[in-house]
């Protein structure tokens, strides 16, 4: 007779694990573990960082201690645990202040107990944030009391103008601690920027040429252009009934001097903003106001090559009995396309309604070169952009948008903000790719988050036409940035198309090389609230694929597998009613 194993020593194994620690159930995503359940897991993970003198030197395990905290009150902010877990990011920022010695961690704690208290005025933590800011604010000079923060902002909703000074608002401690700290790991939020360094006194100053700005009623991106890089800093000033100022946000750009045409008033009016005012704050300095109606969070961060400060802000979420309301402003967008398959193509289309086609590069940025002489890569992608829009308006009765419809220049900043102002529920970029050795082929597709590996790296300076060093200055931003998009959704986006492309294309041609789906840092995906990727469509560079992608045939079986793609990922995010 066969006798089965015991399951005894299995279950004893796994019972020594949970005793010693080892083994710590967590539920399988976080969104589904109650508000309760992560602040507890992010006080054990702060309790074990602290065990461990080598790790607690490095801001990546603060950081994700942070986040744990940080995604109670962004996910769930009218949890009860929501005032608790925004009070302790503080407290956090604080403890790591006292290590990085970085002014930005600091002001980071500030922000959040400041929030605490106007967000959650019933809460206990009210207090305990109200007294905590005041012990904070008695170690500061009064005539330091000045806002500042450095080109990336922090995720608060609600800034402020916090008492920050670089050199007499450190806490002192060791100088082998620091020079120790310095050498671990790298120390954020203090440096600028812009590639081309901070400004110098006496140096040139840098002219403002533009300030441009896209809007609709939860969303508006304000981008301020800026002829060279340069350090500034930001602020929110609450409004001020007394003196009947509205609550305001204002950028003092360093080193810089108001262009010819730029005009001192910049009309906004929309459902968050009044208008932009600009004004020569000192001989070599330039402050920007934004005056705010209202809004429920908002990002500031710069771009390079050429150097811009963009400001995002959104409104609050619309709860389920304004939600039809809000749906409103859509009725001035063209209308949705009758489609020849009405039933199964609406139910798929259920959740996605409109689509951002967005065609890389135009106009006086060309792109990539192709193998064969005058191919350019922005005249390709232009050309499949086409064939795709009408094939998806056929087959998924979807509203399609174009970024650009010809050869015209379209800043990177300003096609996500066109996917945002319009409701967008995907976005996808066309592209091809390109590299220095012609025998390098196939197909990627990114979604937006932190390079995985130097090839990434390097597809996404090309494409944000900036260098490698940028690209890494971008993990700062992304540390934001992030929270506000859907990074989980564009994955599975990416995924469902990448595979689709490739086993399409394999049925009718060979050689078809699956790279797979990477994550890269792109301008162009940067603050998009829907899930985006960019799809690296072939090698332009390669003899082979160039000669493929100017193919008419190749060009629509592309099309029809990225809508595979796109038609799987709905089917999955949407699954169909009968």
């Amino acid at each position: 007779m066969h006798i089965k194993p015991s399951i005894k020593p299995l279950a004893m194994l796994f019972l020594l694990l949970v005793i010693t620690g080892w083994f710590v159930f967590t539920p399988a995503c976080c969104d589904a573990a109650t508000a309760k359940e992560q602040y507890l897991n992010g006080n054990r993970a702060f309790r074990q960082l602290q065990k461990n003198p080598k790790k607690i030197q490095y801001r990546d395990n603060w950081m994700k201690c942070i986040d744990k905290f940080q995604n109670i009150f962004l996910t769930m902010p009218n949890d009860p645990w929501a005032p608790a877990a925004m009070y302790r990011s503080a407290q956090l920022y604080l403890d790591l202040y006292k290590l990085s010695y970085a002014p930005q961690d600091r002001k980071e704690a500030i922000d959040l107990l400041q929030r605490t208290t106007r967000k959650y005025p019933k809460s206990a933590y009210r207090n305990r944030a109200l007294n905590l800011l005041a012990s904070l604010k008695a170690t500061v000079k009064p005539e330091l009391k000045t806002a500042a923060s450095t080109s990336v902002s922090s995720l608060s909703p609600a800034k402020n103008n916090a008492p920050v000074n670089g050199k007499t608002d450190q806490i002192p401690r060791k100088k082998s601690l620091k020079n120790k700290w310095k050498k671990k790991t790298k120390k954020i939020d203090t440096k600028s920027t812009p590639s081309s360094g901070p400004a110098t006194t006496g140096s040139r100053d840098a002219v403002i040429t533009d300030i441009r700005h896209w809007s609709n009623p939860s969303y508006t991106r304000v981008v301020i252009d800026i002829a060279k890089g340069r350090k500034f800093t930001h602020a929110l000033l609450e409004k001020n009934p007394t003196l009947n100022k509205p609550m305001r946000l204002f950028l003092d750009i360093e080193n810089s001097r108001l262009g010819k045409n730029i005009p001192k008033q910049t009309y906004i009016n929309d459902h968050l903003l009044t208008q932009a005012r600009a004004g020569q704050h000192t001989p070599h300095s330039v402050r920007v106001v934004i005056d705010i109606k209202s809004f429920d969070n908002y990002k500031v961060f710069s771009l390079n090559d050429p150097f811009r400060v963009v400001v995002d802000v959104w409104a609050a979420k619309p709860t389920s009995s304004v939600a039809a309301n809000s749906q409103a402003p859509k009725k001035s967008l063209p209308p949705l396309p009758a489609s020849p398959n009405k039933g199964i193509v609406q139910q798929l289309a259920l959740g996605v309604k409109t689509i951002v086609i967005d065609p890389g590069h135009g106009g006086k940025d060309p792109g990539a070169l192709g193998y064969q002489a005058g191919v350019q890569e922005k005249n390709v992608v232009l050309k499949i952009a086409k064939k795709l829009e009408k094939k998806m308006k056929s087959r998924l009765g979807c509203n399609i948008i174009m970024t650009r419809s010809t050869d015209k220049y379209l800043p990177l900043e300003s096609r996500t903000a066109i996917a945002n102002t319009r409701n967008a529920d995907l976005f996808i970029s066309l592209h091809c790719n390109a590299a220095n050795d012609r025998n390098l082929t196939g197909v990627e597709t990114y979604f937006l988050n932190l390079a995985t590996d130097d090839d990434a790296v390097n597809v996404a300076a090309r494409e944000n036409a900036t260098s490698r060093k940028n690209i890494s200055d971008l993990e700062d931003i992304l540390n934001g940035l992030m929270q506000n998009a859907k990074i989980n959704e564009s994955g599975r986006l990416a995924t469902h198309v990448q595979d689709a492309i490739c086993t399409g294309l394999s049925k009718k041609y060979k050689y078809i090389h699956n790279l797979g789906v990477k994550k890269a840092p792109f301008y162009v995906l940067l603050g998009a609230t829907m899930p985006s990727i960019l799809i690296e469509t072939s090698f332009i560079s390669n003899k082979r694929e160039c000669r493929r992608l100017l193919n008419e045939n190749y060009q629509n079986h592309l099309c029809d597998t990225i809508i595979d793609g796109v038609e799987s990922y709905i089917k999955e995010t949407t699954p169909i009613k009968y």
